[in-house]
């Protein structure tokens, strides 16, 4: 999924991002970059300090150390300089119901100063496949629309980098695969820079040139999610019960793993149950990382 870049400079610059709340470390000295044109995704379980991280590399929470850059400017202590330059769907966001799709994203590009509101507003219901719900109030959009609501909400004022927070929580598995081309053709065709944070493990491999896992307010491991996979040094995962017990094993053979696995059952007098074979995925990475499993 990495493209070619024609641009080495990076759209933003993390390094010692730290957020505390009393005695608990909420985001503990993160640090990390995201290249132009790039589709980065910052994947943990639910509470591993995502959504915090994103708030303020945003500008909406304000970090207790640390620094970031957002396309070259800082964005602390004065986060209003680069807030026409990104454009930011929140996990939850509050509409206007009894406003239509088009009179919403208009209003939006009054907020910042655009003078071509109508033109911007069809151009991004154009980009999240809403052209045919212009008219359309919020109150009668199903989840799957009103996310991509929130997303061409986002992306009315032309920003160069966008933020999505979680995007396809709570989303069937239809609405959730409708949105991932939405946001590949963000971008892939559109040309913009997307940080999106989330907790489904597919989508992050789907979606993102790089991830950064976080974990317990850390970014443990950043790598493309095929470099993240190879780190495991395997082709295949191999799952199992024994005497009651879940187990694991990770090899290059699948065949020799599995005849040396029974083999060594028999001559032990075990038994093997749920015996599965499959190719790793981020799941193990994160296992491999924690030793323990990732619960979406």
């Amino acid at each position: 999924m990495i493209r070619p870049r024609m641009a080495a400079e990076n759209a933003i610059t993390v390094s010692g991002l730290t957020k505390r709340y009393g005695d608990q470390v909420a985001v503990d000295a993160v640090t990390f970059e995201v290249r132009n044109g790039e589709s980065f995704g910052i994947l943990g379980p639910n509470g591993a300090g995502k959504t915090t991280t994103l708030e303020m590399i945003e500008g909406l929470r304000k970090p207790d150390g640390g620094e970031v850059t957002v396309l070259g400017r800082p964005v602390w202590p004065d986060p209003r300089d680069i807030q026409s330059s990104i454009g930011v769907q929140l996990q939850s966001t509050a509409l206007f119901d009894k406003l239509s799709a088009r009179e919403l994203l208009e209003l939006f590009a009054q907020f910042y100063g655009r003078s071509d509101g109508p033109e911007r507003a069809m151009q991004a219901l154009g980009l999240v496949g809403l052209e045919g719900k212009a008219e359309a109030q919020a109150e009668e959009m199903s989840g799957g629309q009103r996310q991509r609501l929130a997303i061409a909400l986002a992306l009315v004022h032309d920003p160069q980098v966008v933020f999505l927070d979680e995007p396809t929580t709570g989303l069937d598995p239809q609405a959730r695969r409708n949105l991932w081309d939405v946001i590949r053709a963000i971008n892939e065709e559109g040309g913009k820079t997307v940080v999106l944070t989330t907790h489904y493990l597919e989508e992050a491999e789907e979606l993102c040139d790089r991830v950064a896992i976080m974990d317990q307010a850390k970014v443990i491991a950043l790598d493309t999610p095929a470099g993240l996979i190879a780190s495991l040094g395997a082709d295949v995962r191999i799952s199992y019960a024994e005497a009651g017990e879940e187990k694991v094993v990770y090899a290059h053979d699948a065949q020799a793993a599995v005849l040396e696995l029974l083999q060594r059952a028999n001559t032990e007098g075990t038994e093997i149950d749920d015996l599965s074979v499959r190719g790793p995925s981020l799941e193990d990475v994160f296992l491999n990382l924690t030793g323990r499993a990732f619960r979406e």
